[in-house]
């Protein structure tokens, strides 16, 4: 875990190990976010693995999030605030409609520990009401780069990009501290005149849902069931179907491929699809190209490994969960080039990064040609993962970074 230094009151400017082993106890979290399941996406996974891992370390942990209905109600830990949809402004996003007095007043008399907020829009604001009633510290994860979302409610990239600054340094300064997944997001708080400490934490994943051999029967009738022509390479691209995930350019690059015995699966769905399934059409791609629709959390693992390489020419990751899923499955990876995957692809060795078209094709028919080479980066593509991104090991250190925060606020208490 990497600490980038910012002004801090407190005496607990850096996380020393030995104090830690004093600090980390047992602590009450709460959990605030504007996804959560079944909504599938980055964020939400990633909150879900917090979540179970630091329950599964002791931690008695509850959420707050936004209800999929104008209704408020709280089931198994979980508070879900009414709420309406707000895509307009972000795809996805939803607004609170309801002011949940009875079911926040009861956050409160539970007195968290520390909050940990993974979105800066409706529950961020209750999440201040609640830290401000209990003294609870706030620790926040950023995890998307808006300034690639600029398109959706800004004209102008340049105001968008000035917009999206001064909003995030307003959020961050509400906060103890900020936890990032890369050194990529480190930079771009840094630049916005972020002044808080950042601490940057990898988000971990279920590891156990992408272990284990793979079931050839069930996979070659998911194949048949789908479309795919045997003897056909896969090639693989999970996540949302957005502008700014570029899955045009895969297809664009499809198109120029001299081999035909190459299948495009695109897993996903989103705002973009339509758009797709139109270039798709105008490419004359329709047998070359299948599209999922929407999976099941738990049947992703399931098309990792029915693919032979995992591709995105997406520039808009903060981490790429599904980067690391897909080799985490043993599923080698060929992406465009992105700070955010440093230390996530080993270049040659479990993948590669590219950074046009042109790059693109020549790893791509390097990989189709080489059987010893595809046979090579299934073998290490997981091996790396596994060491470096699982949820229990992420829990963990967020658990360190909240005993940081409850330290320093403690101090500021005291002084």
């Amino acid at each position: 875990m990497e600490y980038t230094a910012g002004r801090r009151r407190g005496p607990a400017c850096q996380i020393r190990s030995s104090a830690l082993e004093r600090m980390v106890s047992l602590m009450k979290v709460l959990i605030t976010s504007d996804w959560y399941a079944p909504t599938v996406n980055g964020v939400v996974t990633s909150v879900l693995n917090l979540q179970r891992e630091l329950v599964a370390q002791g931690h008695e942990v509850r959420v707050l999030t936004l209800s999929q209905s104008r209704h408020t109600l709280v089931r198994d830990g979980v508070t879900y605030v009414g709420a309406m949809s707000a895509g307009v402004i972000y795809p996805g996003a939803r607004l609170r409609t309801a002011l949940a007095t009875r079911q926040v007043q009861s956050l409160i008399r539970w007195r968290p520990d520390v909050i940990h907020t993974q979105c800066e829009f409706s529950t961020f604001l209750l999440a201040r009401k609640i830290s401000d009633r209990t003294g609870a510290p706030i620790v926040h994860t950023y995890h998307t780069v808006y300034e690639d979302y600029t398109h959706y409610f800004s004209p102008s990239r340049a105001w968008g990009r000035r917009m999206v600054a001064f909003f995030s340094r307003h959020v961050v300064t509400q906060t103890a501290c900020v936890i990032v997944p890369t050194e990529k997001v480190r930079g771009l708080l840094k630049n916005y005149g972020v002044r808080k400490p950042v601490y940057v934490i990898p988000s971990g994943i279920d590891l156990r849902r992408f272990s284990g051999p793979a079931d050839k029967e069930h996979l070659s009738r998911m194949k048949e069931e789908l479309g795919i022509p045997s003897g056909n390479f896969v090639l693989t691209y999970v996540g949302r179907l957005a502008k700014e995930k570029n899955v045009d350019e895969l297809l664009g690059s499809l198109a120029r491929l001299e081999r035909k015995d190459v299948t495009l699966l695109v897993v996903g769905d989103g705002p973009y699809r339509q758009t797709l399934e139109d270039a798709v059409r105008e490419l004359s791609l329709t047998d070359r190209v299948i599209f999922t629709g929407m999976v099941k959390p738990d049947r992703v693992s399931d098309y990792y490994r029915l693919g032979d390489l995992f591709v995105s020419a997406s520039t808009s990751e903060t981490q790429g969960l599904t980067y690391i899923e897909a080799l985490a499955s043993g599923l080698p990876a060929l992406c465009r080039k992105d700070a955010c995957l440093d230390g996530v692809i080993e270049e040659g060795v479990s993948g590669w990064q590219f950074e046009n078209s042109e790059e693109f094709l020549v790893r791509l028919q390097e990989f189709l040609a080489d059987e010893g080479l595809r046979a090579s980066m299934r073998a290490a593509a997981s091996e790396h993962i596994r060491k470096t991104f699982s949820a229990e090991r992420f829990a963990r250190r967020a658990a360190e970074v909240y005993a940081a925060a409850r330290e320093d606020a403690l101090w500021e208490t005291t002084a």
